[in-house]
């Protein structure tokens, strides 16, 4: 194989290509690439890894020496999957590899919003401790876990892998049906449509892919299905929740706190409704759920074996 990889520092400095230089051999590397830079850099080779770089049809029109298209990812949204079909160029992507991440995530995020972590941490800082008249501090809402309702929306590797771990703090698990997908039951577990799951859950973890269908899942009329202390959490893709109708609610106190991993801008250059500093109990992480170096060192590992079953 003749292979590059357009976009490499998006794994990190801290992992192990080798794996992937066993199968295609000697791997030209960039760190990363605009889109002008794409079409030349892509040229004379048979293969190219790509994480975030869109590749289009023009591209492969422009390669027709392009055989392989290796994603270090799980979503492919970034390819042109019809025109890359119909080219009989070969596009190959990543699953299972965060469930132990992710799902880590996703559970720091709920732990931390049910015991207002943040926000006593805030409060100790600024002294209101130390200047308090009782020994302790609780004027912020503690939300117990055990005996609560989790909504999984997505129950793939990752939402069983959340399920596992609520089902430790002794959480009950509802599923709920994504628009297409008929109610019934998984693993044991109830699948809802949204109607019937919202009203029902003390929190909701989204872990289903941006489609069509997906895209703003989480709108105002949606929230407005949801306890008032219910908590939202979104480790999956920025564009299932209404980013504006998000803030909207937790301002009014129609919901009880949020946690979000992802937004619809990645980087968020022109700013976000969600990174607004008046907006209580909301947690917003970089898009670093899926990034632990175990996690990353798999990515690198499923590509070399998914080359190798591909050459």
């Amino acid at each position: 194989m003749n292979a590059v990889f357009l976009d490499a520092r998006t794994l990190g400095n801290d992992v192990d290509l080798s794996p992937i230089e066993a199968v295609t051999g000697p791997l030209t590397r960039y760190d990363q690439t605009r889109p002008d830079q794409v079409l030349e850099r892509i040229r004379g080779f048979d293969t190219v890894l790509v994480n975030k770089v869109v590749l289009t049809r023009s591209h492969f029109e422009a390669c027709p020496e392009l055989k392989r298209i290796a994603v270090v990812a799980t979503g492919v949204n970034n390819i042109d999957m019809a025109a890359a079909g119909e080219l009989g160029i070969q596009v190959m992507n990543v699953t299972h590899y965060g469930r132990s991440t992710v799902a880590q995530h996703t559970m720091a995020l709920i732990l931390a919003l049910a015991t207002r972590l943040l926000d006593y941490d805030r409060d100790v800082r600024a002294g209101r401790w130390a200047s308090s008249d009782s020994f302790c501090l609780m004027h912020h809402p503690i939300l117990e876990l055990e005996g609560r309702t989790l909504g999984i929306i997505g129950y793939g590797d990752l939402g069983q892998g959340v399920a596992e771990r609520a089902r430790a703090f002794g959480m009950n698990i509802l599923l709920g049906a994504r628009p297409g997908q008929p109610p019934g039951e998984v693993d044991g577990y109830p699948r809802l449509p949204l109607e019937a799951l919202l009203p029902r859950v003390d929190v909701l973890s989204l872990h289903c892919l941006l489609t069509d269908d997906t895209r703003n899942l989480m709108g105002a009329r949606e929230l407005a299905m949801m306890k008032k202390d219910a908590l939202l959490i979104n480790t999956s893709r920025g564009g299932l929740v209404d980013e504006q109708a998000l803030a909207d609610a937790l301002r009014a106190g129609n919901l009880g706190g949020a946690g979000v991993d992802v937004l619809t801008e990645e980087p968020p250059r022109n700013g976000n409704p969600l990174l607004a500093a008046d907006i209580p109990n909301l947690i917003v992480t970089p898009h670093s759920a899926w990034a632990s170096r175990e996690a990353r060192q798999r990515i690198v590992d499923i590509t070399a074996r998914n080359l190798a079953a591909g050459a």
